[in-house]
């Protein structure tokens, strides 16, 4: 999980960021203006920044050019965001030292896997981990098989799961996951729902079918709008949750603990 400062003043994009960052599991900072954003950089050393170009107090270009020569935050990487996308725009904005470009408006089917390269780049901020999440993640607390076919989804529960400890086994179809359930098993399987060719009314089928895989907790987790009909068939099945996204970290780390310890008494 990382910390973000998004310095926009534009509200309705402003929120949709902030909205995607969380759902996502990492801590979203604001700004809406460009003398704040660099007062709020100063002051919390976020891990990214993305920063509108058009901002009043001071531009884009003027926010990324006092960062960069600022010592302590040199280092973070920031993503020009902007509406003005014109032929070699990308360049000068580049070339003035920002570290990526994203357009505007924003994709939230890709946003977050946009950001995945720059959020790699320095993720862990002390500041924000406490000695006992510091703690776990020496030791895998279990082993997660996650499947589902949409690559953000996936760096969605490696960013929420990981730096609890968990290590995550992931899988893009049922035919994948099938492949994966070899030994040693996996501890839990985290599944989407609608997935092309077998979706996760045919995964779990097959699972609970099977006497060495029955056993395994299964998660459903799903982003639908008709959850309450899936929902009951999905228990009916055998799943022991069916969870909706957004979801926080620690409401599905207590969802999966829950399951396991479950299973073990049981």
């Amino acid at each position: 999980m990382a910390r973000v400062l998004v310095i926009e003043d534009n509200p309705a994009s402003l929120d949709l960021m902030v909205y995607l960052l969380k759902a996502f599991g990492h801590t979203p900072l604001s700004a809406r203006d460009g003398l704040q954003g660099i007062e709020e950089a100063r002051k919390e050393q976020p891990d990214l920044i993305l920063c509108d170009i058009q901002l009043p107090g001071a531009d884009g270009v003027e926010v990324c050019r006092r960062l960069k020569q600022d010592p302590n935050l040199k280092d973070i990487q920031i993503i020009a965001v902007t509406a003005y996308a014109m032929v070699g725009d990308r360049e000068k904005l580049l070339a003035n030292g920002f570290n990526g470009y994203l357009s505007k408006p924003i994709n939230p089917q890709t946003f977050i896997e946009q950001m995945a390269p720059y959020l790699s780049i320095r993720r862990n901020h002390s500041a924000s981990v406490s000695p006992v999440e510091q703690a776990r993640v020496t030791v895998t607390r279990a082993r997660i098989l996650v499947v589902d076919n949409s690559p953000a989804n996936i760096h969605l529960s490696r960013s929420m799961l990981e730096p609890f400890g968990y290590q995550i086994i992931e899988a893009r179809s049922v035919d994948d996951a099938l492949k994966a359930l070899t030994e040693p098993f996996p501890d839990v399987i985290l599944s989407d729902l609608h997935m092309p060719d077998k979706d996760g009314f045919d995964f779990i089928e097959i699972v609970k079918a099977n006497p060495e895989l029955r056993k395994i907790p299964f998660l459903f987790i799903s982003s639908t709008m008709l959850a309450e009909r899936e929902r009951e068939l999905a228990l009916y099945l055998g799943a022991e949750r069916f969870l909706l996204r957004p979801i926080e970290p620690p409401a599905l780390i207590n969802e999966i603990e829950a399951c396991r310890s479950k299973g073990k008494s049981g």
